[in-house]
């Protein structure tokens, strides 16, 4: 699930702090491009807490009424007792108002590709708080100390919010524009979910900046795409920026790691937290009408549901500046989503992009994310925007390195090609190999990555191997595979893992797995040229024995491979934790002498000739 994360660490404050004399005003207090924690704003007694309704122009549910959005405000005293005016830092969520447990809503995986699958049968009902007093509490010490006002919003259709929760349709980026608009006096709030005494946010300077992780860092990309004026910066981490990009791969259905089974539609019931009046309702619209029109849980195809809930095609309206945040290992939501829209808006708004070597979540240093929304919210000039455009922490190593821009600016594609021998582990170098015999594999979803990794011969996977490393390569940037393949039943997973040999252990971590990635070889037609996959076109069945040529990526990644390590391609069929669970049989057959992997290396062929001492 998109679950959300927050691991913000308050600043220690400085010896700089801002204390009130005589009849002087409280006021913020920036010293070496941060704000400070002021005295005069931290006591928490003091802080003004108030909520509304925030009402929008759109209206989900359609039951006439345009949606209302419960909003909560956590400010200084002094933007009543003194006039004070401060920027905000808001965060909006489908999880405030609770979830529903257990993973017994998650679809069955165990059936035959291109098969009906089994229905999901069960639906549990969200607790319903009507008695909530507030939205959420978070973010308020950190930032309401350092002269911010914290805003928090149910999305639609959960918590008190009134509405039908869409799971990435367009209401999710309409709704925090309107919390936006409201902000800056452009949308109207209200004191009660039905009522019509309004309420100003004569306190707010205009300028926003949204944060959050996962669901939570998905709603600012959703916000910024609109376009809406007073959104000045965002840092989203780990934000899921195509919900296609996060169920399906290429065509192929591919579940979030961790949630082995989860669709769209599971996810509704997950987050469905709104008032139950209204789910009969907004199941018959969304969970039990249009999605199962959209989904195409049996091909896994794109279409236009998918491209519905799809932020890239609307980044081209984001103005503000994004500071992205990722981990190279998170699973759940994969890196793409990140730099997909990175790499969208390069040139055009000031962007920093954040990586770790983890997982899901983890937000940039707190001194990075202070900087970030004191250049943009509060107009100090601290260069935030001008230095390094990457930061990445290094395996082994806690804190971030600072690199010119991800990928890395010398970074070059090194197309490398497997040699016969895959059963066991064949060769992969610079020179193709000329005329060799195909090799093949025997699906078996039984038998995880790790597993086959480690074996010194397996008949269910190929694997080949660069030469030991006489010096560490630095890969940074995105993977991608050719492979001409055929299948001997009409449709087949394909799953390829870039790896480390010696796979040391059970576990994947960054000692083992570099980067990984699934296709649909019945999409084939469509996959010519890696980059996004946004193909309309229909898989079509695989003749059996017929062979299919495919180009895809692999996940971006950022990561050094040490001396004595091994760089392999593994290719396998189905993925224990990520596909569907076919029937074990069906053999998929690689033609090696047009497949190929093309890997960005920092210092490019001449920086890997010398690691395998070609040089």
């Amino acid at each position: 699930m998109l679950l959300s994360g927050r691991r913000l660490v308050p600043v220690l404050a400085s010896a700089l702090f801002a204390i009130q004399v005589g009849a002087q005003s409280a006021k913020p207090v920036f010293t070496d491009g941060q704000a400070q924690v002021v005295e005069a704003f931290s006591d928490s007694k003091q802080w003004i807490k108030e909520r509304l309704w925030v009402e929008t122009e759109f209206d989900s549910d359609k039951d006439g009424k345009k949606d209302r959005m419960h909003v909560d405000v956590t400010r200084q005293a002094q933007t009543k007792t003194e006039g004070l005016k401060v920027p905000v830092i808001y965060e909006s969520s489908p999880y405030f108002a609770g979830t529903a447990g257990g993973r017994n809503i998650l679809w069955d995986v165990r059936h035959e590709l291109g098969a009906e699958p089994p229905a999901r049968t069960i639906h549990p009902e969200v607790q319903f708080q009507a008695n909530r007093a507030f939205v959420s509490n978070g973010l308020v010490n950190q930032w309401v100390p350092l002269g911010f006002a914290v805003v928090h919003s149910d999305a639609p259709g959960t918590g008190l919010s009134t509405g039908s929760p869409t799971v990435g349709g367009e209401p999710e980026r309409l709704a925090p524009k309107a919390v936006i608009d409201w902000l800056n006096g452009r949308a109207r709030g209200y004191t009660t979910i039905d009522g019509n005494v309004e309420v100003k946010a004569d306190w707010c300077t205009g300028k926003v900046g949204m944060t959050g992780t996962s669901y939570n860092g998905t709603i600012p990309v959703a916000a910024a795409t609109t376009g809406v004026e007073g959104l000045e910066a965002i840092i989203p981490v780990a934000p899921n920026t195509s919900y296609y990009h996060y169920y399906r791969s290429n065509g192929l259905i591919r579940h979030p790691g961790g949630w082995l089974g989860e669709d769209i539609d599971s996810l509704y019931d997950f987050i469905n937290s709104g008032n139950p009046a209204g789910r009969e309702n907004s199941n018959r619209l969304y969970r039990d009408g249009e999605f199962v029109r959209g989904r195409e849980r049996r091909t896994g195809d794109y279409n236009q549901f998918w491209a519905d809930r799809d932020l890239l095609p609307f980044a081209k309206n984001i103005k503000c500046a994004v500071l992205m945040a990722h981990a190279f290992n998170d699973w759940n939501v994969v890196p793409e989503h990140s730099v997909r829209i990175s790499n969208a808006v390069r040139g055009r708004v000031p962007l920093v992009q954040y990586f770790h070597q983890g997982g899901h979540g983890g937000n940039p240093p707190f001194e990075l994310m202070n900087k970030w929304f004191t250049r943009f919210l509060y107009g100090v000039k601290n260069g935030v925007e001008d230095g390094p455009k990457a930061f990445i922490v290094r395996e082994g190593d806690p804190k971030p390195t600072a690199y010119p821009d991800y990928p890395h600016p010398i970074a070059l594609s090194v197309t490398l090609y497997p040699a016969v021998g895959g059963s066991k582990v064949g060769g992969l170098g610079i020179a193709s190999q000329g005329r060799q015999a195909t090799e093949s594999l025997l699906d078996d979803v039984s038998i995880d990555a790790p597993t086959l990794a480690k074996a010194a011969e397996s008949p269910n996977r190929l694997l080949y191997a660069t030469s030991v490393l006489k010096e560490a390569v630095h890969i940074s940037g995105t993977v991608r595979v050719t492979l001409r393949l055929a299948s001997s039943a009409p449709a087949a997973n394909l799953s390829v893992y870039l790896v480390q040999l010696p796979w040391t252990d059970g576990r994947i971590g960054t000692e083992n797995l570099v980067t990984r990635g699934w296709a649909d070889p019945q999409n084939a037609a469509s996959l010519t040229k890696g980059g996004n996959y946004e193909s309309m076109s229909h898989g079509t069945p695989l003749v059996p024995g017929q062979f299919v040529t495919l180009t895809f990526d692999l996940q971006p990644d950022d990561q050094v491979i040490p001396v004595g390590k091994r760089i392999a391609l593994m290719i396998m069929s189905s993925d224990k934790d990520f596909t569907l669970w076919p029937t074990a049989g069906t053999r998929v057959t690689v033609d090696l002498n047009a497949t190929r992997i093309e890997i960005p290396i920092v210092g490019g062929p001449a920086a890997f000739s010398r690691s395998v001492g070609l040089e």
